[in-house]
This record gives structure tokens, C-alpha cells and sequence, in this order.
């Protein structure tokens, strides 16, 4: 079956629920066979995970509560997109208001589908280096502790499964690969 072939097409869409950050939305298609099956889809305007690493190797990450899975994680900043807003200024914001800093350079690490199967959530992660310092200014009701941790503690971290968040796992393992092909402004020991 050709990539062609395997599409399906929308035959009709409901809303179920419009929320302030997902939208849920239910659509009848058509399958390959013929057939129809219905699809859930949670649509989200995506976000923006940046990995800011200090000259000798530190990664700034933050610590926060996650309601849905009732624990504290281990992540790198990172914040949601507005519909049609540019990632790279999401990222700029997001650092600056997380962690209280500006970057000189911003290298695009790629794009991360966290949930593909029902999700339109699409995670743009950016290594962010030259940094400079001024004050952080979460919004409200935002609550996380900055953790610098070195990016060899944070590789070992994500190989032995203690850290759960995904784009934290593909900033961390893009990292490390640039590092260990010399394409980083900073040296890393890993």
C-alpha cells in the first residue's frame, strides 16, 4: 500500500469541547478499505521546549508540579505557542520568563509529537547558548524552581529512566550527539 493509499479522508467533524488550551473534536472518516471509523482528536497549538546550557556545560532546568501525573519533573523551560505565533519568539519568551535569561544563539533541534495517535500538539525544542542573565518573571500561577544540572548528569539521567518528559529526553540526546561532534560553542565532558 503506497503512502497515497493509506490516507483517510474527514467526512464530517463535532466539536465536543473548546477549552482554553485543547480543543476536542470528533471526526467520521473514510478508511483505505472503504470503511468508516470515527477519530478523537485533540487539537493544541503546540509549544516550545528550549535547552539553555552554560558555557561549562550546565543545563538550566526547572523543576515543576504537573497536575495530570501528580508529581514534580525534571524538565527543560518551555511554554505554549499561540495560534500563529512564531516558535523561535515563543522560545525567547519562555526563556526570559522561566529562567531569566537571553540567549546569543539558538540552534533548532527539531520537532517533537508528543502524542501523534490523537494529539496535534507538535513541541519545536531549540538549543539556546550565550546566555545572559536578568530577572525571571513567571506569569501567574506558574510555580518551578530553576536546577542547574550538568548535561552529563542529565544524559545518564535520561538513559537510566529518570526522566520521563520527552522533550526534555530529545533536547538532552540532540545535545549530547552535537557535543560529542564538536558542533557546540562550549566543551562538554560526558
Amino acid at each position: 500500500m503506497t503512502e497515497e493509499e493509506m490516507r483517510e479522508t474527514q467526512l464530517s467533524t463535532e466539536e465536543i469541547f473548546k477549552g482554553r488550551v485543547v480543543h476536542l473534536i470528533r471526526d467520521t472518516v473514510r478508511l483505505p478499505d472503504g470503511r468508516t471509523s470515527t477519530r478523537e482528536v485533540i487539537r493544541h497549538p503546540g509549544g516550545v521546549g528550549i535547552l539553555p546550557l552554560m558555557p561549562d556545560g550546565t543545563v538550566l532546568t526547572v523543576r515543576q508540579f504537573r497536575y495530570p501525573g501528580g508529581e514534580v519533573l525534571t524538565e527543560i523551560p518551555a511554554g505554549k505557542l499561540e495560534y500563529g505565533e512564531d516558535p523561535l519568539a515563543c522560545g525567547k519568551r519562555e526563556l526570559s520568563e522561566e529562567v531569566g535569561a537571553e540567549a546569543e544563539n539558538w540552534t533548532f533541534l527539531g520537532n517533537v509529537y508528543p502524542t501523534p495517535a490523537y494529539d496535534t500538539e507538535i513541541i519545536r525544542v531549540y538549543l539556546a547558548t550565550g546566555l545572559s542573565f536578568g530577572s525571571q518573571h513567571l506569569d501567574p500561577g506558574e510555580f518551578l524552581n530553576v536546577v542547574p544540572v550538568p548535561l552529563s548528569d542529565l544524559y545518564r539521567a535520561v538513559m537510566n529512566g529518570e526522566i520521563a518528559d520527552a522533550k526534555t529526553q530529545i533536547g538532552v540526546l540532540k545535545t549530547v550527539c552535537l557535543a560529542r561532534e564538536e558542533k557546540l560553542p562550549v566543551k562538554i565532558e560526558l
